[in-house]
């Protein structure tokens, strides 16, 4: 069962004053330059045959740009990696080798000294 609206679409049926709609007027020969030109294209369209091979050779092109991306991705994270890997031996590697102020030097906690106050509560 098929379901057809009852309003017709904008700008087809009647005018206001009854009479059906046709658009502007048309040159006159419009309808012989319209079937010339229909009879052009189908000729022409006709006259095109694709290659034999068209898909697979599209498909090996497009398999190959695919391949080439992947590559290309696969060696820019490799080298971000490497670069990333490299900076931060670098920063550890500068370091200073003498103790900081965390450790006391002798290798025992400092839980035995004054700590900090706490808050009245």
């Amino acid at each position: 069962m098929k379901h057809q609206d009852a309003t017709p679409s904008r700008g087809t049926g009647q005018d206001r004053t009854g009479h059906e709609r046709s658009g502007p007027p048309r040159p006159p020969g419009a309808e012989r330059t319209e079937r010339e030109l229909a009879d052009a294209l189908h000729a022409l369209a006709g006259g095109v045959l694709p290659a034999p091979d068209a898909y697979r050779t599209a498909r090996g092109e497009w398999l190959r740009r695919e391949r080439r991306r992947r590559l290309v991705l696969t060696v820019l994270v490799a080298v971000v990696f490497a670069l990333a890997t490299l900076i931060g031996l670098w920063v550890l590697n500068q370091a200073p080798a003498e103790p900081g102020v965390i450790f006391s030097g002798d290798g025992a906690a400092s839980a035995d000294g004054p700590s900090l106050p706490r808050p009245p509560g």
